[in-house]
């Protein structure tokens, strides 16, 4: 069956985001998706939160139809890399790419080179992608300016013969679902998922609009307030804690 997916979305526990993973979740159900990758920058609060509330099985099975697969954005040494499909901890921001893939390959995830040719931004670029065991790249990102970047990056993923991905990279619920990734999987579940990523994908690509991209470049340079973090602890399960930051 296929099911529309946005594999790279951010919320306000991502330093320049701004929406509650709650919005994001409703903006992506209005949005007509059947799930989307949280994929803060550098941290699981976000995914550790959607969990204790209910909203992210540790089993990977959908929740009331809809999935939310575990993620993490993580600014590597070479550049950014989507790690899914495991539980990462924090604090891993300037590790080697190799070392990032190899811990969400041990937790059974795959690792997805984010924004590669994107010259504004962290994307690992083609000397370093040669030497990486990546599962997919990335080869449409919303955000992205220049559509050359977009262009580049499928002809790279073409040449390699990897599987490809679209996302929104939304840093706001209101875009989230801009561009996304059919998957073609038996079922609704993270596992199903990941493994059909190999496989291939169909995707649906469309940038930003003009509105969304100066939303974007001002909330990732005028951050108000602090960022969120959840005061859960790590790997415990435990269903009490609570956000804390500035409301957004």
């Amino acid at each position: 069956m296929p099911f529309r997916i946005d594999p790279h979305v951010h919320s306000f526990f991502s330093g320049d985001g701004v929406s509650s993973p709650e919005a994001i979740l409703r903006a992506a159900k209005k949005a007509g998706l059947d799930g989307f990758a949280l994929t803060d920058h550098n941290t699981s609060d976000g995914c550790r939160y959607l969990r204790d509330a209910g909203l992210i099985r540790e089993d990977g099975e959908a929740v009331d139809g809809f999935l939310i697969i575990p993620g993490i954005e993580i600014s590597t040494q070479e550049g950014h890399l989507l790690c899914l499909g495991g539980w990462l901890p924090n604090g891993l921001k300037g590790i080697p790419a190799k070392e990032a893939i190899a811990m969400v390959h041990a937790q059974n995830g795959v690792a997805i080179p984010a924004h590669p040719y994107d010259r504004m931004r962290a994307g690992i670029r083609e000397a370093h992608l040669e030497a990486l065991e990546m599962d997919a790249l990335e080869v449409f990102n919303a955000a992205t300016s220049l559509q050359r970047h977009n262009i580049s990056a499928r002809d790279y993923a073409t040449r390699r013969g990897l599987p490809m991905t679209a996302g929104s990279d939304a840093h706001h619920h209101g875009s989230v679902g801009r561009s996304h990734t059919i998957f073609s999987a038996p079922t609704l579940s993270v596992r199903s998922i990941l493994d059909s990523l190999a496989c291939g994908t169909t995707l649906h690509c469309a940038p930003f609009s003009p509105f969304e991209a100066l939303r974007k470049t001002f909330f990732n340079w005028f951050r108000f307030g602090k960022k969120h973090s959840y005061l859960a602890p790590e790997g415990d399960g435990a269903r009490k804690g609570g956000v804390v930051g500035a409301g957004a």
